[in-house]
């Protein structure tokens, strides 16, 4: 029979399929996978000698020449840094100016070459970047928020194979994020502890949906996962900006990161999938009622009609299942 379970973080409900469930090797793709693609493409204005294909570089790590990682802004940007925040409002309708920063993080001069089967350095590096890109597009006093995500494969967005991230940096707050946030401040209010952190510590005592652990960070399986395969990664030292990642904990997120990338691209074929960095407001990331955390979402099953018209997604997979399929998945 299937299940009804509640996110805590955010009261959403999800419905558990079990009656339909698929075992968790058949969510494996078939067919060719990225990694049988070339390290460079003369079309792709993402690799080395096509550089003016791009705006121009506003951080190159590694010589000019020899680059390692560059970042550059979107040349097709959700928002610029032109204008101004000031709103315009007539009765009903409210408007303002697409005022913000969107930056693309080229993550590797190798047009093949996806976190899963880069140098444990590199990695370490990427995230690095990613955190001296939040730590300077928040001085811009106008950003609100930050939002670090990455589209891998055709199925989560991506138009262009090249590995990359983008970051865009906001004047507004959405709802989406306001509701997460809100919801933990209540959890704090009534019990003075991190909704999160609590989180954590049931799926320590509960044990079935954690896949990997280190010393400052744990994957796991939430328990009301949205799609099969959903991956958290949470930090053990409470934190509610990602700004704040020590470098200590920044080289053990690395090796975790690459490691449940791995996991996925051997065991599920390289699927297609959505990283978020979730991340307080830059106002609200001082205080101590949010835990900043990473969500990957692999991009197995589709959102039909009833998803779209209740809000409830189906998951055709259990969470408890396809942890403990992660788990025993043997990497090189």
């Amino acid at each position: 029979m299937s299940e009804l379970r509640q996110d805590p973080t955010t009261f959403d409900w999800v419905i558990i399929a079990k009656e339909r469930a698929k075992r968790p090797h058949e969510f494996r793709k078939h067919g060719p996978t990225k990694s049988s693609l070339l390290s460079h493409s003369e079309e792709c204005p993402f690799c080395p000698g096509n550089e003016d294909r791009t705006p121009g570089a506003v951080a190159v790590y590694g010589p000019p020449d020899n680059w390692k990682i560059r970042v550059v802004p979107n040349k097709f940007a959700a928002l610029t840094p032109e204008g101004n925040t000031q709103r315009d409002e007539w009765k009903m309708f409210r408007k303002t100016l697409g005022y913000g920063r969107h930056e693309v993080v080229i993550e590797s001069p190798l047009h093949n070459k996806c976190i899963a089967y880069m140098e444990d350095d590199h990695v370490e590096q990427l995230i690095g970047v990613y955190r001296d890109r939040y730590l300077e597009l928040k001085k811009d006093p106008n950003i609100k928020v930050i939002i670090i995500f990455k589209n891998h494969g055709e199925a989560a967005g991506t138009s262009l194979e090249h590995p990359h991230t983008q970051i865009v940096a906001s004047p507004v707050v959405p709802p989406f994020i306001r509701r997460r946030y809100e919801i933990a401040t209540q959890h704090f209010d009534n019990t003075e502890r991190c909704l999160y952190c609590d989180l954590l510590f049931t799926e320590f005592e509960a044990k079935e949906r954690i896949v990997q652990e280190s010393e400052f960070f744990v994957a796991l399986h939430p328990f009301a996962s949205r799609s099969p395969f959903e991956t958290w990664i949470m930090p053990k030292v409470h934190s509610s900006s990602f700004g704040k990642i020590a470098a200590i904990e920044i080289a053990d997120l690395s090796r975790i990161l690459k490691g449940i990338f791995l996991k996925l691209h051997v065991s599920l074929g390289n699927p297609d999938y959505n990283l978020i960095v979730h991340t307080a407001p830059v106002d609200d990331e001082h205080k101590t009622y949010y835990l900043w955390h990473i969500q990957i979402i692999p991009r197995l099953t589709l959102a039909a009609g009833f998803e779209l018209g209740s809000g409830i997604f189906i998951n055709t997979s259990v969470p408890e299942e396809t942890a403990a399929f992660m788990r025993e998945v043997k990497v090189p």
